[in-house]
């Protein structure tokens, strides 16, 4: 039986916490920023996790 192989993309966004939680950056944080608020911008830069009937889906997809 082969290896199963790692999807590229999926593995430049997330990551694993210690605790097997799937960690995830927020979406529209790359560009048009300028209409975007102060507070906006702010709250979009922080971690946040995937939600837990996604996990399994996206474990798959690194491999785990």
């Amino acid at each position: 039986m082969p290896k199963i192989k790692t999807n590229s993309g999926s593995k430049k966004r997330f990551t694993l916490t210690g605790t097997g939680k799937v960690k995830r950056k927020h979406a529209y944080k790359s560009h048009i920023l300028t209409k975007k608020t102060k507070k906006q911008k702010r709250n979009l830069t922080h971690v946040g996790l995937v939600a837990s009937v996604d996990t399994k889906r996206v474990k798959a997809l690194l491999g785990m």
